[in-house]
């Protein structure tokens, strides 16, 4: 520990502290707005804590725990029985049983003209994947992917079903099951020839229709899935059953937690009404955006956490399950350790391609800029998206850069000489405040649109300067500390 036990106790007991009581900001502002935001919205009546109505207004929260219960996952108990009954018996033809389970599932939830998409999708990507060319894979996925949005096919697809949610669930599937294509093509160029039998096109479906990751991630690279599923480790009933129990029981208690934050702060609502933020006091303003952003830390624990068991139960291993925000005190740390499978997916076929950090200065800016577009246009294009994509690669780009100045032999010896590790710690977590009030409030926008960052920086940063701001970052300077203490201790631990 750099900083003496004190000064991170002080640290810590702040950072908890401005959490309850900026929840408890938020409580109250919920309840003064109760009425409108019914009124507004329609809030639904409450069944589980103690009659509090419950906000419904999170589209992906609500959207999954419906088709969850109706479905999902029943199915996914389903995959669960044919995966443990094939391991079981017939190890060495798991990943096919698992393919015809996953294609089955699939006719079943989106019917015969989904599943037929679907299987289009990935029949072309294979096409033109045995070009072997990684330009013209990369144009193939955009091309598919940009198929999605164009209106005339959006309307001919709803005609397919009889309900929105049944088209937004092949919209979904469709997006992600891009992804997955793109990462067997990519892979089969740059190793087709080597090792065709596992680039065949049926392991392709093998990947492309595995269920517990179909509609909504988390993402798993091919060469790490193909790897895993033909390794055949030895098989313990009594050792999956107990990881099923622990496992159920977290998600089950992650579960509970989302919904109450959605009965005590109607974040959601609020953040789709103007004036009440506009009229919050700083304290509610902070504790909504911190209710935002920890609510989509633990909603994706529930709809990460449900595969990532699977893959566990598979005898695969999931990607890392998204890290604390509240601990997170760098754009680059955030990209790292919230979504695993969608940076690495980002790093192996666009970042590391396209030059990466091993470039020039300009090739570095390039790729990276190129990371964030891609990943803008993919969860949907609209101009928030781009506004957030472009901070976040600001972020990167200013993190890495200062990185870089202060890791010159002339300077770093400067900076060892004059400070001691305790105030470079304390320098440190200063330049990291500033970071992560860029970070939340491009995490904002993210989730709340252009009007909630524009709220949110004009009274943060305009008419709170300098009161306001100042104690937005010593409060994240707390944070930070917090952060980088976790980081070292679960470093050292990990080693």
């Amino acid at each position: 520990m750099l900083l003496p036990a004190w000064e991170m106790r002080l640290y810590g007991l702040l950072a908890v502290g401005s959490h309850l009581y900026a929840f408890y900001e938020a409580h109250r502002v919920s309840r003064k707005y109760e009425a409108a935001m019914d009124r507004e919205f329609g809030l639904e009546p409450g069944t589980l804590f103690w009659g509090l109505k419950k906000d419904p207004m999170d589209f992906e929260w609500s959207y999954w725990i419906e088709w969850g219960r109706e479905r999902i996952l029943w199915l996914l108990a389903g995959h669960l029985l044919v995966s443990q009954v094939s391991r079981l018996l017939v190890e060495k033809y798991k990943p096919w049983c698992l393919m015809v389970y996953g294609m089955a599932a699939c006719w079943l939830l989106l019917g015969i003209k989904g599943f037929a998409v679907i299987l289009l999708h990935a029949t072309i990507s294979f096409a033109v994947a045995q070009f072997q060319l990684s330009v013209l894979t990369w144009l193939c996925s955009l091309t598919l992917l940009s198929t999605l949005r164009i209106p005339a096919v959006e309307e001919a697809k709803r005609k397919w079903y009889d309900t929105e949610n049944e088209y937004y669930l092949l919209l979904f599937t469709l997006s992600v099951r891009c992804l997955f294509c793109t990462s067997f093509s990519l892979e089969f160029c740059w190793h087709g020839p080597a090792q065709k039998s596992s680039h065949s096109f049926l392991w392709m479906l093998a990947y492309v229709f595995y269920y517990p990751t179909f509609h909504n991630g988390p993402l798993v690279n091919f060469d790490e899935f193909s790897k895993q599923m033909r390794s055949q480790e030895a098989f313990s009933l009594k050792t999956n059953l107990r990881i099923l129990m622990v496992g159920v029981m977290r998600i089950f208690f992650w579960w509970c937690l989302a919904e109450l934050m959605i009965h005590l702060m109607y974040i959601h609502a609020l953040y789709s009404s103007a004036p009440p933020l506009e009229a919050a006091s700083y304290w509610a303003l902070g504790g909504l955006a911190l209710a935002q952003v920890l609510f989509f830390y633990v909603k994706y624990l529930v709809l990460y956490g449900v595969p990532a068991l699977l893959l566990q139960m598979d005898g695969l291993k999931p990607p890392a399950l998204p890290c604390c925000v509240s601990l997170m005190h760098s754009f680059t740390k955030m990209w790292r350790t919230f979504d695993v499978g969608l940076h690495r997916f980002l790093v192996r076929y666009i970042y590391v391609p396209m030059g990466g950090s091993q470039s020039s200065l300009l090739g570095t800016l390039f790729s990276t800029a190129l990371t964030f577009a891609f990943v803008s246009y993919w969860h949907g294009g609209q101009s928030y998206l781009w506004y957030w994509g472009a901070l976040n690669w600001l972020g990167v780009i200013v993190e890495s850069g200062i990185t870089k100045i202060l890791s010159i032999s002339p300077i770093q010896d400067l900076i060892e000489r004059s400070f001691s590790p305790s105030i470079r710690r304390r320098l440190h977590a200063v330049l990291a405040s500033v970071s992560t009030s860029m970070l939340i409030l491009s995490n904002l926008i993210f989730l709340g649109g252009n009007h909630v960052g524009k709220i949110y920086w004009n009274r943060i940063f305009m008419e709170g300067w300098p009161w306001a701001t100042l104690t937005v970052l010593g409060f994240l300077y707390c944070y930070s500390h917090v952060g980088m203490e976790w980081e070292q201790t679960y470093a050292v631990s990990a080693e």
